[in-house]
């Protein structure tokens, strides 16, 4: 594995499989059952220049479950490149502050830059319309868990993609993970003008998947297994843009009437959140709420194994974790969660 984590190009199978692996192995501290302090003394440096609540406070929280400390900063107008100060010097000042930085910014390409002047694990955390690559570990840990569940396997599954594919930055990285594992269907569902990137549809037919893009959501579906769904990135918007887009109908949007007609109960439904629960939002709706099939909270409680084994096997303690563990010593609820369980 690469030092830094910045985008899904630097993994091959063999990675993530050892990722897949590890993540398992942290699930009993993830849900409170076992601590570990291997990354006692150690200090991440979280730095979110883009507005975050479960990127940013997943990998706080994996940090601290490892035993690390966290120092974090959030927003630009709180830092010094308000003052103009560039991401190298940022770069290089921070890395000899901490052992293993997080980062997201607005721009694309901005965190590989910023990891040039650094030789402490830098990963990213969303550069603009780029890449989202934890999301997408997360997302696959998911999918392998529920699948797992259910008895199936990935191999030869039909996977809908839908919602804004071109700014989406999570279905980015999770169709170029996707496409280094056995042939799959993959399906693309997108308002006009947010399709996904010709270059991206590109690698993944060239690796043997088979991959349909459909206009809407009301055409024939069949033998869905995994219906994931983004919010449309309207802060990435031009005002041309956003104009057109007033006129979109709701065809784009995942409902339990969608998921009654073309779905199964083996179906589950995948969105990397935030989601827009307001009336008239073309997104995940709120009638899904309670239904089984819906994975978006057992997908963010995975985030946490998931970032844990991202930091331990880049800080090289992946090997040390099952002689590290004890009980926790605090009370904790039988479950965290209520209709999601």
């Amino acid at each position: 594995m690469s030092p830094h984590l910045l985008s899904v190009d630097s993994l091959n199978r063999e990675g993530v499989d050892h990722l897949l692996r590890v993540a398992a192995q942290m699930e009993p501290i993830a849900s409170r059952q076992q601590v570990t302090r291997v990354l006692e003394g150690a200090v991440l440096g979280n730095l979110f220049f883009e507005a975050s609540t479960r990127t940013r406070v997943s990998f706080n929280a994996a940090f601290c479950r490892l035993g690390g400390s966290v120092c974090d900063t959030t927003g630009f107008t709180f830092s010094s490149m308000a003052k103009g100060e560039s991401l190298y010097d940022t770069s290089r000042v921070m890395s000899g502050y901490c052992d293993a930085i997080v980062m997201r910014h607005p721009e694309q390409g901005s965190v590989a830059q910023f990891a040039e002047a650094t030789n402490v694990p830098v990963i990213n955390g969303g550069d603009g319309p780029g890449e989202h690559p934890s999301q997408a570990l997360l997302d696959l840990y998911t999918i392998d868990k529920e699948f797992q569940r259910l008895g199936k396997r990935l191999e030869g599954a039909h996977i809908l993609l839908t919602g804004d594919l071109k700014y989406g930055r999570t279905v980015h990285s999770l169709i170029k993970l996707l496409s280094l594992y056995d042939p799959l269907r993959i399906t693309l569902v997108s308002p006009p003008g947010l399709e996904m990137p010709a270059h991206l549809v590109d690698l993944v037919t060239s690796r043997g998947h088979r991959v349909e893009m459909r206009e809407h959501l009301g055409t024939d579906f069949s033998d869905l297994d995994v219906v994931y769904t983004t919010r449309i990135q309207k802060e990435r918007f031009t005002e041309e843009m956003n104009e057109s887009f007033k006129g979109v109908s709701d065809d784009f949007v995942v409902n339990k009437g969608f998921l009654d007609r073309h779905c199964t109960s083996s179906t589950i439904v995948m969105h990397p959140l935030p989601r827009d629960s307001r009336p008239g939002v073309n997104d995940l709706n709120v009638d899904l709420n309670g239904d089984p099939r819906l994975a978006i909270f057992r997908q963010t409680d995975n985030g946490i194994p998931m970032r844990m084994a991202i930091f331990a096997t880049l800080l090289k303690v992946d090997g040390l974790i099952a002689e590290d563990l004890r009980p926790v010593r605090w009370f904790v609820p039988h479950q965290t969660g209520t209709l999601d369980r």
